[in-house]
């Protein structure tokens, strides 16, 4: 992949990247780190991608690690850092009862249902099988309508 196929690859992916990142991260100044940082990371191991048709889900995947990275990293200095608060209002009812579910849940229905990846694409960035990707979805569908019905 040329540096200039990575770009338009980020360019046309920009939307998804913020729903990976925002599906792990609630701070919106947190996700634009660890989308530059993932970008940035991308970049410098643009030779390591083997074939160009799995580059959106190789970077996702080093996405995720940053986020993860930088959730790690909040909740090791919780006491240290200066509180943030989330104001309710900026968020609608589906997106506070997606927060609800737990990791594996709230991304697999991030990337399957928002970002129209398939189960077998899902299974592949977060590194587990399809069957359990179908069981964390059919988890968090029963899960979100009873939090949506209350």
């Amino acid at each position: 992949m040329t540096k200039e196929q990575f770009g338009e690859l980020i360019m046309t992916n920009k939307e998804s990247l913020y729903r990976v990142a925002k599906s792990i991260l609630r701070n919106d100044d947190d996700c634009a780190d660890a989308i530059e940082e993932a970008i940035v990371k991308g970049f410098e191991n643009l030779r390591s991608l083997k074939k160009d048709e799995f580059a959106k889900t190789w970077l996702i995947r080093i996405l995720l690690n940053e986020c993860y990275s930088i959730y790690r990293f909040k909740q090791k200095y919780a006491d240290d850092l200066p509180e943030q608060s989330y104001a309710s209002d900026d968020y609608s009812d589906l997106h506070e009862a997606l927060y609800k579910l737990n990791d594996k849940q709230r991304l697999a229905v991030s990337l399957h249902y928002l970002d129209g990846y398939s189960i077998r694409e899902v299974a592949r960035i977060l590194k587990t099988s399809e069957a359990a990707v179908k069981m964390n979805l059919s988890r968090a569908r029963k899960l979100l309508k009873g939090y949506l019905e209350e």
